[in-house]
């Protein structure tokens, strides 16, 4: 089945992250990211633990590439079970990027903000069950500091 929801998202497995100590001449857009990173260390260590970033949450109320779509990013850390097979929670931080519905309702929105949470979950398992989290996990090893990934800026999105 294809799915209905299109997320995409990088993912930085904490465990590979040796220093998180921020570039003095990090842009201010990168700075932020890394104490969203070094928060989600201290808060949810390293075991078992991912943070994603450069991501989106699209959802197609119409059917339509244009009309009725509502666009979220999302940035946190993804918790899995002890054998990495499944994943277990979210922490993650949702904003409303943009929207073709010619405005949504409050209400509404925090309602697609907490589905999002419940898509990404979904999809991280789908990401583990295609060996994506495992191959990632052997092609970072171990990183001296994030400052070395080039994708961590965001510069590539």
């Amino acid at each position: 089945m294809e799915p209905v929801v299109d997320i995409a998202f990088d993912c930085l497995p904490l465990r590979c992250v040796g220093r998180v100590d921020i570039p003095l001449d990090a842009t201010p857009v990168f700075r932020k990211r890394y104490e969203r990173l070094k928060n989600a260390i201290e808060t949810h260590g390293t075991a078992n633990a991912y943070f994603l970033y450069n991501s989106r949450c699209v959802y197609r109320l119409a059917n339509s590439d244009v009309d009725g779509m509502v666009r979220f990013t999302f940035e946190g850390t993804v918790l899995t079970d002890h054998s990495d097979a499944k994943a277990a929670r979210a922490d993650l931080a949702v904003d409303l990027a943009g929207e073709t519905c010619g405005g949504i309702p409050p209400e509404v929105s925090a309602w697609l903000q907490k589905m999002v949470e419940r898509a990404v979950l979904i999809e991280f398992d789908r990401f583990i069950a295609a060996g994506r989290l495992a191959e990632r996990v052997t092609q970072l090893g171990k990183v001296a500091s994030v400052a070395e990934l080039a994708d961590f800026s965001g510069m590539n999105v």
